[in-house]
């Protein structure tokens, strides 16, 4: 009996003699340039210029009782070596209907290729064709419209409402055979809002067609038309916003300081929640606060709501009351006289040593003031080159220059020397 060793070195060269054996066989194969076949069965043709097809007011009818072909088997011969790699994947074959231009039962040519770079006429080839032209079932184009519906799904939020669903286009053109156009009863969009939607939605959508039972059609032997359609559901609040004053504040002309109410105050306003739910007040117009007196004033504004938006109140125009009640007037005798922008290297004499000014506000801010917190400064920005005596125009200032304003206008009288050479 053979041992271990000797059965082991037994399978051995018996597996190396079939190795030499086949890599002659295969040298032998190739060195001698043998051709072999091989048939790739039912190969699918695809029709290409259907577009232009249906601007002639024709169709490709397919089907199995169509009459129109729909495979092909190609025989290809050539070396073993590239023979054994075809890819059946890789094989294409197309038939353009782009020429056709009258309805019936007629031939087109088809064009085998094959898309691997690897394959050539030098190495590969077609041997044979089941068939060398398509027979292809052409027939005339049937119309018709159908009316494109939109089903709603989801919600709109507690205390909002929605309006209408506004579609970019309510009408569907179908072009194809009568009886599978006949079968349409309507188009249909499905669009989904969300839950507890707050503001507009707005979405892109598929729609499918229907027979008169509600049942999906396979639309895939149906020309339509091409895009997605636009779907917008505008979501609406009724918010109440308040009506509202931009009061110009100024010096001893502050608001708190001021009696004032706005009729109405506010208005319910319904509209889009997309620009109302970043509102809260209605703003009427501005208001100079220098302008008011002792005395109670009245002005009137119209209501202006937002774009889009519905004034559900019924008013359309607010009153402005307002008034000073507290304003006192008093003069004080200022002797606190400065310059500033003195031109460069001269002595600038101020010529006037007091200033009458009067100054507003309420009893208790004037009360506080004397005519040591009053300020006159004369600006000589103006005067950089000039020489003389000049009444210059001059600001003044009281206390912390918010809770006590000034009345009128106000100058000092300066000589200004020549400049020095």
């Amino acid at each position: 009996m053979m041992n271990k060793d000797q059965r082991l070195r037994n399978i051995f060269y018996l597996l190396l003699s079939i190795i030499v054996a086949a890599g002659i066989w295969y040298y032998v194969d190739e060195s001698s340039g043998r051709i072999v076949f091989q048939t790739v069965w039912d190969i699918p043709i695809e029709y290409t210029g259907e577009a232009t097809l249906a601007d002639n007011g024709l169709m490709l009818v397919e089907g199995d009782d169509s009459g129109t072909s729909t495979t092909v088997d190609i025989t290809y011969r050539g070396t073993r070596r590239h023979i054994v790699q075809l890819d059946r994947s890789k094989v294409r074959v197309t038939a353009d209907l782009s020429g056709i231009t009258s309805a019936g039962v007629q031939t087109v040519n088809i064009t085998p290729s094959y898309t691997d770079r690897g394959f050539n006429q030098s190495n590969t080839a077609i041997d044979k064709q089941s068939i060398y032209v398509a027979t292809v079932n052409i027939c005339e184009l049937s119309h018709k419209e159908v009316e494109l519906r939109c089903e709603l799904t989801g919600n709109v939020a507690e205390g909002y409402s929605a309006g209408k669903v506004q579609l970019s286009q309510t009408i569907i053109q179908l072009r194809g055979q009568e009886a599978d156009i006949e079968a349409v009863s309507y188009a249909k969009v499905i669009f989904d809002i969300g839950k507890n939607a707050k503001e507009t939605v707005t979405s892109e959508l598929e729609y499918q067609l229907y027979d008169e039972n509600g049942q999906i059609i396979d639309k895939s032997s149906i020309h339509t038309e091409a895009g997605q359609i636009q779907a917008t559901l505008p979501v609406y609040v009724t918010k109440e916003l308040k009506l509202t004053v931009d009061f110009q504040e100024a010096p001893g002309a502050l608001l708190k300081d001021m009696v004032y109410a706005i009729k109405p105050d506010s208005i319910m306003v319904s509209g889009d929640a997309t620009v109302l739910n970043g509102m809260d007040s209605i703003v009427l117009d501005s208001f100079d606060l220098l302008s008011v007196t002792t005395e109670n004033t009245s002005h009137s504004y119209a209501i202006l709501v937002p774009d889009g938006c519905e004034n559900l109140s019924g008013v359309t125009r607010a009153t402005l009351e307002i008034g000073y009640p507290d304003r006192v007037t008093q003069t004080l005798t200022a002797t606190r006289i400065q310059l500033e922008n003195v031109p460069s290297g001269r002595d600038v004499e101020v010529l006037t040593s007091e200033l009458l000014v009067q100054i507003f506000g309420t009893a208790e801010a004037l009360h506080q003031v004397s005519a040591e917190d009053v300020i006159v400064t004369a600006d000589l920005s103006d005067y950089a080159v000039a020489s003389g005596t000049y009444m210059v125009p001059a600001s003044v200032k009281v206390g912390d220059g918010t809770s006590v304003g000034v009345s009128g206008t106000y100058q000092v009288q300066v000589r200004i020397p020549e400049a020095q050479s």
